[in-house]
């Protein structure tokens, strides 16, 4: 079960040892951790509604790096897939993507073998071999749902997320009902089924940022959580697990640049009410990052976090609109 303890966390200056990029502790709260814990159990995918730059798609690797420290041996990471949809996307990228050109190619090659002089005999047998396999695995790319079944049949319970699902056609929320209610799916192209063993089945994270009403059918199948912007406390929680291991982020400086940025939110809230873009959290921490970089000591950030100017702007505001509101800001002194 996953509790978002201390000691299941990445360490300061962690890096992800295939990618190279830096790991960052995740802070959940008590409702987060109860809403990840009841999707594993009731083995339901866990659908996560907050405004963008809340940390949504973020839940799913901290939960991986939890259980690959907790369960795995070697420090092996725990299976892991995502899928970062893209407008144009089907359900079915979800689960294979099938080279369907590849394969006519090789079909059409091995029909001039006899009077072609172009491949040599190794590349002959591999073609050969792609062809006489009847689950033609060599033309298939396994999406990350289709991944998560497969390890499932290995013994492996893998992780997925599902990113941004509103971002897609409205149908394909609906078109994966099949395969998350029934657990399986058919590889046309061979008719093989896919299938999941019940004993191992995938953790799923979905995401979204509510731009799109998902179908009621959808929402019966997820356990559904909202992440809301965080609390003050969890905000300095939030920095202090990123910055707090640098001795100029003394208390004092995390507890005022939280101030000074919940201000500038809150003005921003006053200005563009309950539904206009306002500064988020992952935009928060590109401001900090900014102040990190550019200050050497405690008293240079503390000097930019009391000048009346906002430090680095173009961190936080996104637009010309905002960027003149920022300005407007300046001039009030926050």
């Amino acid at each position: 079960m996953y509790t978002g303890d201390k000691e299941y966390k990445p360490k300061p200056d962690e890096t992800d040892q295939e990618t190279q990029e830096p790991l960052y502790s995740y802070v959940a709260n008590e409702e987060i951790i109860q809403a990840v814990n009841l999707a594993i159990q009731l083995n339901r995918p866990l659908l996560l509604e907050g405004e963008p730059g809340c940390g949504k798609t973020r839940l799913a690797r901290a939960v991986a790096y939890e259980f690959g420290k907790k369960y795995q041996q070697d420090e092996q990471k725990w299976p892991y897939a995502d899928w970062y949809i893209k407008s144009s996307d089907q359900a079915r990228d979800g689960l294979y993507i099938y080279d369907a050109i590849w394969r006519l190619y090789d079909v059409q090659m091995t029909s001039q073998l006899s009077t072609s002089n172009v491949l040599d005999t190794s590349e002959i047998e591999k073609i050969r071999k792609r062809l006489s396999d009847i689950k033609h695995e060599a033309y298939i790319t396994w999406g990350a749902i289709g991944k998560a079944f497969r390890a499932s049949q290995k013994g492996q319970r893998m992780i997925v997320l599902i990113d941004e699902i509103d971002k897609a056609d409205p149908d394909l929320p609906n078109d994966l009902l099949l395969e998350l209610e029934e657990k399986r799916f058919f590889v046309k192209e061979t008719g093989e089924e896919v299938k999941i063993d019940p004993k191992y089945q995938p953790i799923i994270f979905i995401t979204s940022n509510g731009q799109r009403k998902l179908s009621d059918a959808f929402l019966r199948r997820c356990i559904y959580c909202y992440i809301g912007f965080p609390s003050t406390e969890k905000l300095e929680e939030i920095v202090t697990a990123r910055f707090g291991d640098r001795k100029k982020w003394t208390t004092a400086i995390i507890t005022q640049s939280v101030i000074r940025f919940c201000n500038i939110r809150q003005k921003m809230e006053e200005n563009k009410g309950e539904f206009g873009k306002k500064v988020s959290t992952s935009e928060f921490l590109d401001w900090l990052n900014a102040l990190e970089l550019n200050t050497q000591k405690a008293k240079d950030l503390k000097s930019l976090l009391e000048q009346d100017n906002i430090p680095y702007p173009n961190t936080l505001f996104k637009s010309r609109d905002d960027l003149e509101f920022a300005e407007g800001l300046n001039n009030e002194s926050i």
